[in-house]
């Protein structure tokens, strides 16, 4: 099947992101599907290292780079200052990595979805605080290696599920995305562009130099996240209308941890229990869309 993914481009070649890197591209679908009326908002991440320095950049749209925990509540004031100037039409994205999402960027991004501020919110998820030495994140999943959670002190709880949390707040559009599934990621873009109120849809991004990988494995590994239900395709509208993109044929979530040097720790019994910790979220994902599990 050809793809039907856009031609112009709105990064420009020679950034710094390491080989392999999800975030990066992640970042170049996403403004296929934006195009360049936009601002983005990028809290410290990796991302505020790949775009560059001021007063060079490499992204072809205007950037405005903020303190870590603040992309909603910046968000909300340049929408408030364009419509102050009569704008209407230029769409404010957050462009947030998990750390600046899940945990230190939480309440500003809360805040500004209770209040339904009319902004994308864009997470892009490689699980851990990757920019500033490979740190546990309440992103990173259980199982995990990161220099904050070594040998067998590896992380012990799950990941938080943050679409949950956002539709909790009966947020306008919550979408889940994968830079392996490019056609998906940029149609949820795109449907949220031409949207009104809160926005967020979290993209699956992998990180090689955190997860101990091959950089010529990222998209294979991103693919498998989805096939093995760990990181489901869905949207959710109105905080209530799930829809669920992709059903996987189901592989085994041992075949996905086993190409990881993250997950190298783990024993069988170790991945036996995730293989029920995935297939009970799985489960309920199918009840929260009203699909019999055995469907």
């Amino acid at each position: 099947m050809e793809l039907s993914v856009p031609d112009r481009e709105f990064m420009y070649s020679g950034h710094v992101a390491c080989p392999g890197c999800g975030a990066a591209i992640a970042m170049r679908f996403v403004l296929k599907a934006l195009g360049e009326k936009i601002i983005m908002v990028i809290p410290a991440c990796c991302w505020s290292i790949i775009a560059g320095p001021y007063p060079m950049s490499t992204l072809r749209v205007p950037v405005l780079h903020t303190a870590f925990e603040t992309g909603g509540s910046v968000a909300s004031g340049i929408k408030a200052a364009l419509e102050v100037r009569g704008d209407h039409e230029t769409t404010v994205v957050t462009w947030a990595g998990d750390g600046g999402t899940f945990d230190i960027g939480f309440q500003a991004l809360s805040g500004a979805v209770e209040r339904n501020e009319d902004f994308i919110y864009i997470c892009y998820d490689n699980e851990a605080y990757m920019n500033t030495g490979i740190q546990r994140s309440s992103s990173t999943p259980y199982g995990a290696w990161t220099t904050t959670t070594p040998g067998q002190d590896w992380k012990k709880m799950r990941k938080k599920n943050i679409v949950e949390a956002l539709v909790a707040h009966r947020i306008r559009y919550a979408a889940t995305a994968n830079i392996a599934f490019p056609e998906d990621l940029i149609n949820k873009v795109k449907k949220a562009k031409n949207m009104k109120g809160s926005r967020f849809i979290h993209i699956f991004s992998t990180c090689p130099t955190g997860w101990r990988v091959p950089s010529e494995m990222s998209i294979k590994i991103a693919r498998m996240a989805v096939q093995t239900n760990i990181f489901p395709l869905y949207e959710v509208e109105n905080g209530v209308e799930y829809t669920i993109n992709y059903r996987p044929k189901g592989y085994l979530v041992k075949e996905y941890f086993k190409l990881q040097g993250r997950f190298s720790h783990l024993t069988e019994e170790d991945l036996d229990q995730i293989q029920e910790m995935v297939e009970e979220d799985w489960k309920l994902l199918l009840r929260k869309a009203g699909v019999f599990s055995g469907s």
